[in-house]
């Protein structure tokens, strides 16, 4: 089931795997779950996913996709997502900016799939 879309239970198994609560702490996991979460448009996932790209965890530093994940947590409301965002962009050439404000703008959530 989780591997079909429940975005909720994805995003606490990324917490899981992230902190080691209840099964392996296991950042690479961690990325996987945030991951799947966030492409259904799951803003803590988005956000999430965000600072494992900024401070390269589970995943090689990114600031474009760290920019990314945290701009469409911020674009849903999320002060996390804002606070990183605007973190990141400190850290970002113009040139990286103008590419994560397309992909950003490019995203299309993948919908839940229901068994």
């Amino acid at each position: 089931m989780l591997e079909s879309g429940n975005a909720k239970g994805q995003l606490e198994l990324g917490f899981r795997h992230l902190f080691g609560n209840g099964v392996p702490k296991n950042a690479v996991e961690a990325v996987k779950w945030y991951t799947r979460a966030a492409e259904q448009g799951d803003a803590d996932a988005q956000s999430n996913l965000g600072v494992m790209y900024f401070q390269g965890i589970g995943i090689p530093k990114d600031f474009v996709l760290a920019y990314k994940w945290s701009n469409l947590a911020a674009a849903s409301g999320t002060d996390s997502g804002v606070a990183l965002r605007d973190l990141v962009e400190k850290q970002m050439t113009t040139d990286q900016i103008a590419e994560a404000q397309r992909l950003s703008a490019a995203f299309v959530p993948k919908p839940e799939v229901k068994p």
